[in-house]
Formats: structure tokens, C-alpha cells, sequence
């Protein structure tokens, strides 16, 4: 059965259930702005959907990643890439949650079987996971529904990787106990019946069940909040703050903002309303904020599917509080912007586009983060591509400023062959396992760039019934890579492991070059032939030869292709003669070597792989092509370093994540 809490004055969203609805919240909380403290009262409805007998609890206490210089995030690194500098005097930079009391059912008191816990690695001083043992009588049976009520405490980081304040500005996400994923055997990867709930790792974001949260947020009665969900209520208090009501349904995670600075803007598309709350010093963006996030909502809509909830609520943040731009949330989405931005340069653009396709992978499908990050960020940064080049212009959608212009899937595949090393990772592994580099590059650029491959190779619109299969089926199902091949088989009718296998489970590269292309003139016979008294000389008639007439000379022409790298696709071949007649030769693509010859009074003029770049992921086009006549090269050639330079930039300025 579907599960729904319960709250006065709650406007239902969705009457029919969209989810199974595991886990349910009821949260209270009031957010002191001197110390940067929320103290929260959280009551749990949780339901197990599996046919085990569990007998233990876990949570993640995400904050406690900021807590000190030990926690696995922290020692990771990962702040170096974006946030504030940890490494200060007082404790208004650090972070942490603690649960101060947990019971179940009738006062059924757990506080003191709490332990944090570490299932990832041996660091026992991250505290970013819990463990409630349970005792026999208290385990939870299949189907059964309890309750939990827990007190909690947190205290907000200098703002950083996603949450925080900074001044009088608050971004609060992953701020809750929040209970992990049971897994049944046979769930994605489960062998054995088993709570997934990873620690809070620099390269990981996060995985949890779909369910309903009623939010109620007490605030500074200054402040102005948004939040994931429909805003309920709205009331003043007689202590000078004010209280906001907010309820989401069939979402995985709850995130909201405070600031007394925001600006408001509106628009609509059909069935969505779109809120975006903005900072004074860049409400000159708002109507890009707009005008993207509705062509972006569109285009989803006709390519992969309709957008449920009636609602979208965009943040800009402000310059002193950039860490917490570019995210994600249910609903609820942060941007990046400057005071002036050219029109030509479309971060703002990018940005809002790749946060609001989250809400398909991220959110309504919700694989898993931690593990799959690729199933998140690769396909929205894909179909992000594919939004924004649909609206702006394939070759101009990233940048088109100062005769300086790029597409934003070319900007991302620069970035993947730019790589100093493309093999140092393949994409399926977890975030936490890219030890050395790479996580964001491969998982990003390198899953946008095979995605763009494998639509080369089907056609777009097989790739569009496969985008819209996978999104019907596994929307709050949480899939895994297993679930998503099978669909590509399903819909092409053909088996595809050999692409998987090549560009998800390997690190190799693909890179074909067109190693010569040769006209030599055809001779005629010259030499001994023959055996015994039948043996003749014949010799070449160089006098014949010369008065010969030129319509009867013939050459042979051949095509000399190599491929370098490991992975192997099929490849199309255009051959040009001089009279213009151009051949498509296909090839399987399977050779280190390959030939094409041709006898014909035409000379080759030039020939090139993959004339229509299909093959997106070869790591290098300027050795697809080769002509006889330098001047008049036909393929579209540009410098791969300067490209990767102009996209680090871009990225630099988005930091995007």
C-alpha cells in the first residue's frame, strides 16, 4: 500500500500517488541566524518494502562532513575545488548534525544504541553515517510501518560544496537525519537484503527513497524562503519570526533558502509555475534565468517526458554565496551568475539548463549518486547538451562572442579528449573510487560524449524512443546500468554490450586516422609472362604511352585507414573524386588497418571518416580526414587544445557540478 503522512491545512499534490512513498517526513525546524543553528524536531515514517526481517536503522548525517579536518569528505580534497577555505580560526566554518533523541512507536527510547559508523572505509572519525541496532522485538517486519520522532541539532558551515551561510544569506540541504536505502536482493545490485547508505565522500553526492515531506521552517521574519515543494503556509509569530509551510510529494531529499535580499520573479509553462528568487545585484539576469528554464522544461517534455510536479523554484545566489550555485534538489534548483554577463556567453543559460534536467536522473529517476554517478551526471549533462543546442544553435549555444563561437556538446567533448589522460578511469565505478583525477571529467563530459556516440549510431529519434522508454519505466524506481542497456536492446532490437562494454566498463579511447590517401597511374603490362617456348617479353611503349589519349587513362586510388586507439565502432568513409563524385563506404571498424582501391580515370581528392561525427567519442578529429590538395580540406577541423582552453574557462566561471 502507498504511504501518506498526514499534516493540517495540507493541499494534497498528487492524489494519486506517483511513488511507493518508503520514507516520510514531518519536520520542524527553526533556523537561529546569530548562531547558525537549526534545531529540529523530525517525525519518520518509514515502511519496509522487503520481504527480510531488519534488524538495524541507518542514517546519513551529511553535516558532519564539515564538522573537522578528519571526516572522509574533508580528506578527500574535495574542497579545494569549490568552497569556502576550511582552514581558519572559530567555529563559525564548520559544520555538523547531532541526534539528541530517537524513539519509536510508544517512547520506545534508541538514543543510546546509536554508533556512527563507517561501511566504506576505515576512517573512524567520519561521523557522517549512524547504526541503530534493534533488538528482536523491535525489528521490523516485512510490510510493517513505524515511527520514528527525533530531536536533532545542526550547526550550518561557512557556505561550501552545496550548503551553508554566509552573511545574512542561508543554503540548507542535507541538514536532516535522513534514513538510508534498504535494498531487497535482486535490487539493482543486492545479492542479500542489505541498507545502502554510503558515508558523505568528495566525489559523491547521494541516493534516497521517495516519500512525502510537510516542512515547516521558522526564520528571522525578514527573511524570504524557498523550497523544494508547494508552499502551504505562511505565518507571523509573535517573537519576530515567521513560519513557512511547505509539502512535496514523491521526492527524494528536502532543501530550502533564507536570505532578506531576494527578489522575485515569475513565469509559466502549461502546468508549471516557475519562481525564481534572485539577488539585487544580478536582476538583470532574471529574464535569462526565465527564458532558459522554460525552453528547457519544453524540450524535456517533447524528448523525454512530462514533468510532474506543478512547480520549479530557481536560486541565484549571491556572489558572497557562489559555492552553492549549480545544484540540484527536487523542485529546486540553484543557478550561477555575475553582475554582467554577456548575452553571447551563456553560463547562465548552461547552468540552468543541466540543474533542471537533474530533475529527471537525479530526482524522478533517482539512480544511485554514490555508486552511478554517471547515470545522474553524464546523461543530464547529455541531454543538457541537447536543450541547449536545440535553442541557441549547434555551433553557438555555449559561446557565441567576439567571433568566438562553440556548441555546448563540442564544448564538452573538448573536455573529455582534452584530458591530459582520457584512460584514467572508466566510467562505471563509484565516486569515491576515482582516487586520482578524473571524476568529474569522465563522469560529466566522457558519458555525454558516448551518449552522443550511441545516438550517432542509432539515430536520433531510436535514441529519443530509448531516452523515453527508460523514462517511463524506471521513474521512482531507482535503476542501475543493467536497467538502461537493456532498454538501449530492447528498443534497437539489436544486443549492444559490445558498445557498453567499450565505453562504460572500459577506459580505452577511440581514434581512428586516415594514415594516406594514394593516385598512382595504372600501368600497362610490362615484363616476361609466359612458361617454356611460350614465354614473350613484352615491354612498355613509352612513345605509345605519351600519344595515348588522357580520357583513356585510369588510376588506381586507395584509402589507408588506421586505428590507434583500442575501441572499435562501426565508421562510414567519404571518398571525393575530382569530377565531385563523392562514395559512403561503411566499415565494421574491427581492423588496425584498412583499405579502400579504386580503378577509375579520377584521382581521389580527399577522403574523411566519420564525415557526419557520429562517432562522437573519437578522441581526435583532426586525423579524420586527408586531402591531396591542403587548401581545400573538407572537414570541419579545429585545434582540440584551444577548444579544451576555451571550455576549462567556461566551466571555470559555471562551476559547474
Amino acid at each position: 500500500m502507498f504511504f501518506q503522512t498526514s499534516s493540517s491545512n495540507a493541499q494534497v499534490i498528487f492524489p494519486e500517488p506517483l511513488s511507493e512513498r518508503i520514507a516520510n517526513y514531518d519536520i520542524d525546524v527553526k533556523l537561529n541566524a546569530a548562531t547558525k543553528i537549526l534545531d529540529g524536531k523530525e517525525i519518520l515514517y518509514w515502511r519496509n518494502t522487503s520481504n527480510d526481517t531488519i534488524y538495524d536503522l541507518q542514517f546519513h548525517l551529511y553535516l558532519n562532513a564539515f564538522k573537522n579536518t578528519e571526516s572522509t569528505f574533508l580528506q578527500s580534497g574535495r574542497i579545494g575545488t569549490r568552497g569556502a577555505d576550511l582552514f581558519g580560526e572559530g567555529d563559525d566554518i564548520w559544520g555538523w548534525t547531532e541526534v539528541t533523541s530517537m524513539k519509536m512507536g510508544n517512547d520506545i527510547d534508541l538514543t543510546p544504541q546509536i554508533e556512527f559508523y563507517q561501511p566504506d572505509d576505515d576512517n573512524d572519525k567520519d561521523q557522517t553515517v549512524i547504526r541503530v541496532p534493534l533488538v528482536d522485538s523491535l525489528a521490523i517486519m516485512p510490510g510493517d510501518t513505524i515511527q520514528l520522532e527525533i530531536d536533532f541539532q545542526a550547526k550550518l558551515p561557512q557556505i561550501m560544496a552545496r550548503t551553508g551561510f554566509s552573511r545574512d544569506y542561508f543554503f540548507v540541504a542535507q541538514w536532516f537525519p535522513k534514513i538510508g536505502v534498504y535494498e531487497a536482493p535482486g535490487q539493482r545490485y543486492a545479492t542479500e537484503g542489505q541498507w545502502n547508505c554510503h558515508q558523505f565522500h568528495g566525489n559523491t553526492e547521494f541516493f534516497a527513497d521517495f516519500g512525502v515531506y510537510n516542512v515547516r521552517m521558522t526564520v528571522p521574519e525578514n527573511m524570504i524562503v524557498g523550497a523544494t515543494g508547494v508552499l502551504q503556509e505562511e505565518k507571523e509569530n509573535a517573537d519576530s519570526t515567521k513560519t513557512y509551510y511547505y509539502r512535496a510529494e514523491d521526492v527524494i531529499d528536502f532543501a530550502w533558502t533564507a536570505s532578506p535580499n531576494f527578489l522575485e520573479f515569475t513565469d509559466e509553462w502549461e502546468h508549471v509555475k516557475v519562481r525564481l528568487l534572485i539577488h539585487p545585484e544580478h536582476e538583470n539576469m532574471a529574464p535569462r534565468y526565465l527564458e532558459s528554464a522554460i525552453k528547457t522544461i519544453e524540450y524535456f517534455d517533447k524528448h523525454v517526458g512530462k514533468y510532474p510536479y506543478p512547480n520549479l523554484t530557481i536560486i541565484d545566489p549571491p556572489s558572497f554565496g557562489a559555492a552553492s550555485g549549480g545544484m540540484e534538489y527536487p523542485t529546486f534548483i540553484t543557478g550561477i551568475s555575475f553582475s554582467f554577463l554577456p548575452e553571447g556567453v551563456r553560463s547562465v543559460e548552461g547552468v540552468t539548463a543541466h540543474e533542471f534536467a537533474h530533475q529527471y536522473f537525479m530526482q524522478l529517476i533517482a539512480s544511485n549518486e554514490f555508486e552511478e554517478a554517471w547515470l545522474d551526471e553524464g546523461f543530464t549533462t547529455y541531454m543538457e547538451n541537447r536543450a541547449l543546442d536545440a535553442t541557441y544553435g549547434k555551433k553557438n549555444a555555449e559561446i557565441d562572442f567576439m567571433g568566438i563561437q562553440m556548441g555546448n556538446r563540442e564544448s564538452r567533448r573538448a573536455g573529455y579528449v582534452g584530458m591530459e589522460n582520457p584512460k584514467i578511469a572508466e566510467n562505471f565505478r563509484p565516486g569515491w573510487e576515482f582516487k586520482h583525477g578524473g571524476y568529474g571529467t569522465i563522469t560529466y563530459n566522457k558519458t555525454a560524449t558516448w551518449l552522443s556516440t550511441l545516438e550517432g549510431i542509432v539515430g536520433l529519434e531510436t535514441m529519443d524512443q530509448i531516452m523515453q522508454t527508460y523514462f517511463e519505466r524506471w521513474k521512482f524506481k531507482h535503476p542501475c546500468a543493467r536497467d538502461f542497456i537493456e532498454i538501449v536492446n530492447e528498443v534497437t532490437g539489436e544486443d549492444m554490450q559490445w558498445f557498453f562494454d567499450q565505453v562504460l566498463y572500459s577506459a580505452e579511447i577511440c581514434d581512428y586516422k586516415i594514415h594516406r590517401v594514394y593516385n598512382g597511374k595504372v600501368e600497362k603490362e610490362a615484363g616476361i609472362f609466359g612458361l617454356g617456348e611460350e614465354r614473350e617479353l613484352i615491354v612498355e611503349d613509352e612513345e605509345e604511352e605519351d600519344n595515348s589519349n588522357e580520357e583513356n587513362k585510369k588510376y588506381e586510388s586507395k584509402v589507408i585507414i588506421h586505428r590507434i586507439g583500442e575501441v572499435k565502432m562501426p565508421m562510414e568513409i567519404l571518398v571525393h573524386f575530382e569530377d565531385g563524385e563523392e562514395v559512403l563506404e561503411k566499415w565494421d571498424g574491427q581492423a588496425r588497418t584498412y583499405e579502400l582501391k579504386y580503378e577509375r580515370p579520377e584521382k581521389i581528392k580527399w577522403a574523411q571518416i566519420d564525415p557526419e561525427y557520429k562517432i562522437y567519442m573519437d578522441v581526435n578529429f583532426n586525423n579524420n580526414s586527408y586531402t591531396t590538395e591542403p587548401d581545400a580540406a573538407p572537414a570541419y577541423k579545429y585545434t582540440s587544445r584551444f577548444v579544451f582552453w576555451v571550455q576549462q574557462l567556461m566551466q571555470t566561471i559555471a562551476s559547474l557540478v
